[in-house]
């Protein structure tokens, strides 16, 4: 019977070879499916955080973009307010020339062809000398206005109206045609 005991326990080796055989094989192929399911998710995690950080670097960008655009438009804006205020204090300096009563004659003439039977011309209480003689030869009162800067008011009869005609008045109704030429010389180089 050992003869018989040794072909058995040869065949239970074998039997027990099969089955270690076939389960280090099916062990390897679900080693290997699980890599792959394993690789497959870390191949999907990574593509979905590359997606994230290039729509990150869109968003991040695209405010860093508009925050540039808002921070030049508003630099633009005070440029562009810094000239008119320029200008504004610029008149302080026509009012200090010599032929600045010639310019405030000019401005009278122009509010008188506006007005119809004017009675008096109003003026800053600085520039009442500089426009007397003029007044008197065109038969108005001369009237003061500390309010009135840089200009004339001409007063029709009756005081019922009036057309004011002052440097910072012509200004302020030629700016929006003059500021955009104003701007593009500033940023001619752009």
């Amino acid at each position: 019977m050992s003869k018989f005991g040794d072909i058995l326990q040869e065949e239970a080796l074998a039997e027990i070879n099969s089955i270690l055989t076939e389960a280090d094989s099916k062990a390897a192929m679900l080693i290997r499916e699980a890599e792959k399911q394993a690789s497959e998710r870390v191949a999907a995690f990574r593509k979905r955080a590359e997606v994230e950080v290039r729509a990150a670097n869109r968003r991040a960008k695209s405010t860093a973009e508009l925050t540039f655009a808002a921070a030049r438009m508003q630099a633009r804006g005070q440029a562009i307010a810094l000239v008119k205020k320029k200008v504004l204090t610029g008149f302080e300096e026509i009012a200090g020339r010599p032929n600045y009563g010639e310019i405030l004659e000019a401005l009278a003439e122009e509010a008188m062809k506006a007005v119809e039977a004017p009675e008096a011309v109003v003026v800053n209480p600085n520039d009442k000398a500089k426009l007397s003689a003029w007044a008197i030869r065109k038969g108005l009162d001369l009237r003061t206005d500390p309010g009135l800067r840089f200009g004339v008011q001409i007063v029709a009869h009756g005081g019922q109206r009036s057309v004011e005609n002052s440097l910072p008045e012509r200004l302020k109704r030629a700016w929006e045609r003059v500021a955009p030429g104003v701007a593009q010389r500033l940023w001619a180089s752009e």
